[in-house]
């Protein structure tokens, strides 16, 4: 059954040609980036739009509607009743933080890693989840306690001695906090090394799975620590449903979170350059086809396009529409749409909830700017899931919801600029003020590296995760 699911194909492809879209009718198009013709049935759009929010009580996905592509996979990913984070993903966290010191080289060090990998991952079937699917993944974070954590809190002290203490409390926010080590280890550091804003530190969690919640409220209250942190409050919510203006100034951290933020799929017509909107239809059966239509009835999508126009960001999907236009003229049944590129719609709205609910907020964020065995498109997904221990890569975002890890990949300039634009457009652009800089870089300033190196002198906490990168605010 789990195999069946997981090599699910995709249903039929159809685009809107300018000529049809105008007339609203429906017709097969050639598409050079699907393999064969197909059309879409014309009932499918006579279908319902649905959105994440009108889905999240349904105990099974639905079927005979349409949805934005960011609809789409925020439901495949965060439903509450079948979503991939509610039944598959389980955080990989050593019980034990590794003596890297006594370690001979970082191929030792991933030898031991990988069989507590397979221990835990062996220890995490039960009877309410299919163990073939259940997917086990792990952090720089859990790997690198609390040496990784310790990193995070010296930048934070620092650079909350340099502009707000004695006079304000430090005050810091933690999107996604997944088993909840970061903030045990921030607190940890804080209240050994600096007692003294120890005293004047709140800790805030927003976190949008319960069982998540619940993990980090145990970090808490664990055996081995000196005595609990009572200075931390878990708020089990949604950012994207976050109402609450904070006025104090403070510190939000997003560590390999944005990655799973759901995004919608464009296409362009390479005749004119007019943006079209990807939209999924289901059919009674479950499968799905994609179709088109123009920009301007969703209002996100229409704000994140009109904002990235301020940056001098070129999308790579017309880079080449002047060959495509003789392609198009050479072979009049060919597509007049470009591959699909992917727009991060949900980190766009997150942008827009800093600035609205958190104005007065330094951004720590992290995340992949680079991933190997994408879907085909700009910017495109990675999409995979288990099958009897081995991850199975995938070839469409199209899949059977709450089976499937969807990650992005960060263009974390392109998010610098949008940043400026929207959470600091009364400040002239001032990279000292935005920084994006690579993960090493951070690490290699503020983390005690003696602590992670090995006997060989290599540092597995610098040579792990390179394709990782850091806004700093």
């Amino acid at each position: 059954m789990a195999l069946d699911v997981s090599l699910r194909s995709a249903g039929p492809t159809s685009v809107y040609t300018r000529s049809l879209h105008a007339t609203n009718k429906v017709a097969a198009a050639f598409d050079p980036w699907d393999s064969v013709s197909r059309t879409v049935d014309p009932e499918m759009y006579t279908y319902p739009r649905v959105t994440t929010a009108s889905t999240a009580l349904l105990k099974e996905p639905p079927r005979r509607v349409t949805m934005l592509v960011r609809d789409l996979i925020d439901d495949s990913l965060y439903n509450p009743n079948y979503g991939y984070f509610a039944k598959q993903a389980v955080i990989f966290s050593p019980e034990k933080q590794f003596d890297f010191g006594r370690l001979r080289d970082h191929l030792q060090f991933m030898d031991l890693l990988n069989k507590m990998y397979r221990r835990f991952d062996e220890q995490q079937g039960s009877e309410d989840v299919d163990y073939t699917a259940r997917q086990v993944w792990h952090t720089p974070t859990e790997l690198f306690k609390p040496w990784y954590g310790y990193a995070i809190a010296k930048y934070m002290v620092a650079e909350y001695k340099l502009n707000l203490y004695p006079h304000r409390d430090l005050i810091i926010y933690e999107m996604g906090a997944g088993n909840g080590t970061l903030m045990r280890n921030i607190l940890d550091y804080i209240r050994e090394y600096e007692p003294a804003v120890y005293t004047r530190t709140q800790y805030r969690i927003i976190e949008i799975s319960e069982a998540l919640a619940k993990q980090q409220a145990r970090q808490l209250t664990r055996v081995n620590q000196k005595e609990p942190h009572h200075c931390v409050e878990i708020i089990n919510q949604s950012i994207f449903d976050w109402d609450e203006k904070v006025e104090d100034e403070c510190f939000f951290i997003a560590m390999e979170v944005i990655d799973n933020f759901a995004h919608d799929l464009i296409r362009y017509d390479t005749d004119t350059g007019e943006p079209f909107q990807g939209v999924v239809g289901v059919d009674p059966e479950g499968d799905y086809s994609e179709l088109y239509e123009a920009v301007g009835s969703d209002a996100l999508i229409a704000r994140y396009l009109k904002t990235r126009r301020q940056t001098n960001y070129k999308t790579p999907a017309l880079s080449h529409h002047i060959f495509r236009k003789l392609k198009n003229s050479l072979l009049p049944y060919s597509s007049n749409l470009s591959k699909p590129e992917f727009i991060p719609t949900r980190l766009f709205q997150f942008l827009e909830q800093l600035r609205d609910h958190f104005p007065r907020h330094r951004l720590i964020l992290s995340d992949f700017y680079q991933l190997p065995d994408t879907i085909p498109g700009i910017d495109a997904p990675v999409v995979q899931t288990r099958y009897k221990g081995t991850m199975v890569p995938c070839s469409t975002y199209m899949v059977q919801p709450g089976w499937f890890d969807i990650f992005f990949p960060t263009n974390f300039e392109l998010l610098r600029d949008m940043y400026h634009i929207v959470c600091r457009k009364d400040r002239p652009i001032n990279e000292r003020l935005v920084k994006v800089l690579p993960h090493r870089d951070f690490l290699e300033r503020y983390a005690d590296l003696e602590m992670t190196r090995t006997r060989s002198g290599e540092n597995p906490m610098l040579m792990y995760y390179e394709n990782v990168k850091m806004l700093l605010t």
